[in-house]
């Protein structure tokens, strides 16, 4: 991952990469996760103010550029309407956020499973799919 395209993307702030993680995700219909060898998927408590959170990609090799380093972690596909009908509710349920698009030293867009579903729809709803 030198000089393409998801480079650049790594290198937008938080705003940015959310922007395109909508975008991609509308496109591919899947959102990207890490989980481990006991399938149990990452979670990560900010530091900052104590919120957990899921990291969630827009495509497999930026969630593999963010595991780099770690033997124990591998992406995982969730497909779009599993994504709204199981995580949605399930990650509500936990009182857990998401975090969009996380990069290797950025900032990351943390966010209510709702609103992220409701801003995936409205991308939805104008794409024409």
């Amino acid at each position: 991952m030198s000089d393409n395209p998801s480079m650049h993307a790594l290198a937008m702030d938080g705003e940015e990469r959310y922007d395109y993680f909508l975008d991609a995700v509308i496109e591919e219909r899947e959102v990207w996760i890490l989980v481990n060898a006991d399938n149990r998927f990452l979670k990560i408590v900010s530091d900052e103010d104590r919120v957990a959170y899921l990291p969630v990609w827009p495509g497999e090799q930026f969630a593999i550029e963010y595991a780099k380093g770690t033997d124990e972690l591998a992406p995982k596909a969730i497909s779009l309407p599993d994504f709204f009908n199981k995580w949605v509710p399930g990650l509500t349920r936990d009182g857990l956020e998401v975090g969009v698009f996380p990069g290797a030293e950025s900032d990351v867009w943390i966010t209510a499973p709702e609103e992220l579903k409701r801003d995936l729809q409205e991308v939805l709803s104008g794409s024409g799919f």
